[in-house]
C-alpha cells in the first residue's frame, strides 16, 4: 500500500504564552498522532503557521518532529510560494532527507493562468527527485488548478504523485478521480468531504481535525476506504459538527482548543491570528466532550 493512502495530519505549531514555539509540546503531540493510528504526518503546512515562524525556527521545528517521529510514520514537509525560484532554492538548502515527499501550495496572490501554473510545478518537479504532493486550496491562493491541470502534470512529470484537493468541489474532485492515472492520489483537503471523497475512490485525507479526534477520524477513513460507508458515515456524522466549529474562527485557531483540553499544547497562535473566542472555546468543549 502506498504510505500516503489513509490519514495524515498537518500538524499545528505550539506557542508558549510568551509567543514562543513550544518543542515539548510539538514532541507530545507527535507521539499522541502516532500512539493514536495515523498513517503519515504534514510539517509546516498550512496549519503550522509557517508564514509567521523564522528560518531558524522553522529548522528547529524540523529537527524536533524528525526527531520526535523516530522514523515511525512517513513525513511531509511543506515547502511552496508564490515565487518559483524561491520554493526551488529552499528546497535545495533544506536538508529534506528524513521526508518522503514535498506538499507544495498552488501559487497564491500572483492569480496565474492555467499554463502558469503548469510551468511553476514543472519547474518544482525538475528541481528534485523527491516526491511532490501538490496542494490546491483556491480559498487561500486566489486561484483553483483545474482537473486538466492536475492530470496534465501527473502524466509530465513522474514525482509529482498527488493532489491535496481543498477546492471544496465535490464534482471538481469526482472529475479528478475518474480521470487520472491510476497510480495518482487524490487526498482531501477538506475534513467535511474527506469521507465522500474517500468512498468515491480517493486515496485519503490530510486533516486538521484528524490530529485532534486522531483514533475515531482514522477509524473513519478507514472504514471508507474499505467501502464500509454505513460505519464510515455513522462517525462522520458524530464529528460533523466539530469540524465546522474549528473552522469558524480560522485554522488552527479551532484545532488549537481541542489539543488544549487534550493537555497537549496552549491555544496560542500568532498574529495576524488570533485565538478563538470564549464563545467557541465553549463550543468546541461542548461538542468534543459529547
Amino acid at each position: 500500500m502506498n504510505k500516503f493512502i489513509g490519514t495524515g495530519v498537518a500538524l499545528i505549531t505550539p506557542f508558549t504564552k510568551r509567543g514562543e514555539v513550544d518543542y515539548r509540546a510539538l514532541e507530545k503531540l507527535v507521539d499522541f498522532q502516532v500512539e493514536n493510528g495515523v498513517d503519515y504526518l504534514v510539517v509546516l503546512g498550512t496549519t503550522g503557521e509557517p508564514a509567521t515562524l523564522t528560518e531558524d525556527e522553522k529548522k528547529k521545528v524540523i529537527s524536533k518532529i524528525v526527531k520526535a517521529n523516530k522514523k515511525r510514520l512517513p513525513l511531509v514537509l511543506g515547502i511552496g510560494g508564490n515565487n518559483t525560484q524561491q520554493v526551488i532554492d529552499e528546497i535545495k538548502r533544506t536538508d529534506i532527507d528524513a521526508f518522503d515527499a514535498i506538499l507544495s501550495v498552488a501559487p497564491y496572490y500572483n492569480r496565474p493562468t492555467q499554463k502558469g501554473i503548469f510551468a511553476h510545478f514543472k519547474a518544482i518537479a525538475n528541481a528534485t527527485k523527491k516526491e511532490i504532493i501538490m496542494y490546491n486550496v483556491p480559498h487561500r491562493t486566489g486561484i483553483n488548478m483545474v482537473p486538466e491541470t492536475i492530470i496534465e502534470l501527473a502524466k509530465e512529470c513522474k514525482n509529482i504523485i498527488g493532489i491535496k484537493d481543498a477546492a471544496s468541489d465535490i464534482l471538481q474532485t469526482l472529475e479528478l478521480i475518474k480521470n487520472k492515472p491510476e497510480k495518482f492520489l487524490v487526498i482531501s483537503g477538506d475534513d467535511g468531504l474527506a469521507l465522500t471523497s474517500v468512498l468515491a475512490g480517493g486515496s485519503g485525507v490530510i486533516s486538521v481535525i484528524g490530529q485532534g479526534m486522531p483514533k475515531k477520524f482514522t477509524r473513519m477513513i478507514n472504514f471508507g476506504l474499505k467501502e464500509e460507508s454505513k460505519k464510515a458515515y455513522t462517525i462522520h456524522y458524530e464529528l460533523m459538527p466539530l469540524i465546522d466549529l474549528i473552522f469558524r474562527e480560522g485554522n488552527p485557531a479551532g484545532i488549537k482548543t481541542i489539543l488544549k483540553q487534550k493537555h497537549i499544547c496552549e491555544t496560542n497562535v500568532r498574529l495576524p491570528l488570533v485565538e478563538a473566542s470564549n464563545k467557541l472555546q465553549e463550543l468546541i468543549f461542548k461538542n468534543w466532550s459529547n
